[in-house]
């Protein structure tokens, strides 16, 4: 028992530390808390994963010093495992022969990686990760609307963009978001974003949320679509039972896995 709460003063002070000083190596922690590395690298992970902080490149950063708009590189380290299996999850409600949206969230990206066996699937997605994931699966179209650079998420943003994609049958689309709530639906922290993908809810026969258990009760900026415009959510079993029944009573077919 006494190291189980070693280990926790530790994480407490790792966290303290981080956000004292603004930005921490796995280094310079394993220096001052006279562990290893590897130890350093599993405190930091656990920290991550209950959004205390913000893994780096080395390191660690926290919440705060990264906008709200968290890059493409920084939201594949969160929740990693819990996206994984709602990636898989959700390529397995992709059919052969049909055509599917990818937005450009991080469990979007997720998705993209489970398309190994699907044949004549044709993506359309503004995320140029999702682009490069898909680059040499020939078994998959890949349609990228054009638009904006835009370097936070890797992707391409603007309206211009979508009159090609308004004359196809979209069997499919994939949404993560920043929140989720039952007055508020889902919403993103760029309203460029939620510009986007409210146009692409309504252009998809069915529209799918992928979103960890840290989404759940949170609201960002700009709302792209209601709960009864939803047909299913996916996420993980840590999702919060309250609002998951809400979901539930509003109609919409929640997935825990």
């Amino acid at each position: 028992m006494a190291k189980e709460q070693s280990i926790q003063e530790r994480r407490h002070d790792i966290l303290d530390s981080v956000q004292r000083s603004g930005r921490a190596t796995v280094t310079e922690l394993s220096q001052t808390f006279g562990v290893s590395e590897v130890t350093i690298r599993t405190d930091l992970q656990m920290l991550a994963d209950q959004g205390l902080l913000v893994r780096t490149h080395g390191g660690a950063i926290p919440t705060g010093r990264i906008s709200s708009e968290l890059s493409l590189t920084l939201r594949r380290q969160q929740q990693t495992q819990a996206k994984e299996q709602i990636g898989a999850a959700g390529a397995v409600l992709v059919h052969d022969g049909e055509a599917i949206y990818l937005d450009t969230s991080s469990t979007a990206l997720a998705i993209a990686r489970h398309l190994t066996h699907h044949r004549h699937v044709t993506v359309i997605t503004n995320s140029i990760a999702i682009v490069q994931e898909l680059a040499d699966r020939p078994n998959v179209a890949v349609i990228v609307p054009g638009g904006r650079l835009r370097r936070e998420t890797a992707s391409l943003i603007g309206l211009d963009g979508l009159d090609f994609v308004r004359r196809l049958n979209i069997q499919t689309g994939f949404f993560g978001a920043h929140g989720v709530t039952p007055d508020e639906g889902l919403t993103d922290v760029s309203v460029d974003e939620a510009e986007v993908k409210q146009v692409l809810v309504d252009l998809c026969r069915r529209a799918v949320a992928v979103l960890d258990a840290t989404k759940w009760g949170r609201v960002g900026v700009a709302s792209f679509a209601t709960l009864d415009q939803i047909d299913v959510i996916i996420t993980d079993q840590s999702a919060p039972a309250e609002l998951v029944a809400q979901a539930r009573a509003a109609g919409v077919d929640v997935l825990l896995v």
